[in-house]
């Protein structure tokens, strides 16, 4: 009886220490934009860095860094709590094998080879920011000054929602079993390798709707946080997922048509 009261809590304190680690990751990511969405209106009061546009400086390697560095931590904020479900169950699985005397690997290796892939992708979407700021398509305040690229981005979210590729990576997200069963490696190396694969699944399913920032605000915190609650919703919605995806498709296309109706062609 008290080796298996001891087991119970050994499970408790492996997730309470995995929690914590997320809710750390949370709460500094989130922290950070925010700080940067309060700067860029009051850059009377701190000196905060902006995107340079065309006609006011050339790019330089700190603007680049700075750019990436947003992305990353905006991706953190974002998709920490849609990871919660995955690594809850890692942690189960890394425990049962460890209690087996089998090789097994921290959980956050796990997470470390999923941040990874969000990095990646932080950073092709800044290289895809970049000539936007350059064609003056957004203004120093990362705001769209175009209707078509708004209602063109919408429009492709929406039109993403219905693809079978959306379906396949969107299943891989919402079935952490199934993909721990098919996927499972062994050791540190296989821990990262599961990790930034189910960071490209993710990625896969959600690049589309990150990309919807540059039509409603790259720094726009209520949008990051609605996006955010959407994208944790798709995975873990007791709902259809066919009919959370083909609505969501619908108001967006419906509403990047709106927007493109409004540029003067």
């Amino acid at each position: 009886m008290a080796n298996s009261s001891f087991q119970q809590n050994y499970l408790t304190r492996d997730h309470l220490i995995v929690y914590s680690g997320l809710t750390v990751l949370f709460l500094v990511g989130w922290g950070y934009m925010g700080y940067m969405a309060w700067a860029m209106q009051n850059m009377d009061v701190v000196d905060m860095w902006m995107p340079p546009m065309a006609d006011t400086r050339a790019w330089q390697l700190y603007d680049f860094s700075m750019l990436i560095l947003m992305w990353v931590v905006m991706m953190i904020a974002m998709m920490t709590p849609s990871i919660l479900p995955m690594v809850s169950l890692f942690v189960t699985v890394s425990k049962s094998k460890r209690e087996k005397q089998q090789a097994y690997a921290s959980t956050f290796i796990f997470l470390g080879g999923y941040l990874i892939a969000w990095g990646l992708f932080s950073v092709l979407i800044s290289l895809a920011q970049y000539p936007l700021h350059v064609g003056g398509w957004l203004n120093p305040m990362m705001n769209s000054r175009s209707y078509l690229l708004s209602g063109g981005i919408l429009v492709l979210a929406g039109l993403h929602q219905w693809t079978p590729f959306k379906d396949a990576c969107l299943n891989q997200c919402r079935t952490p079993l199934n993909f721990l069963m098919t996927c499972w490696r062994e050791g540190n190396s296989g821990a990262v390798r599961m990790g930034f694969l189910h960071g490209l699944y993710c990625i896969g399913c959600c690049w589309a709707l990150m990309a919807v920032m540059f039509a409603v605000g790259v720094m726009n915190v209520l949008w990051m946080v609605v996006i955010a609650i959407f994208v944790l919703a798709e995975k873990i919605s007791p709902f259809s997922a066919l009919l959370f995806r083909v609505v969501s498709g619908v108001v967006l296309i419906i509403w990047g048509g709106y927007w493109l109706s409004l540029y003067p062609w």
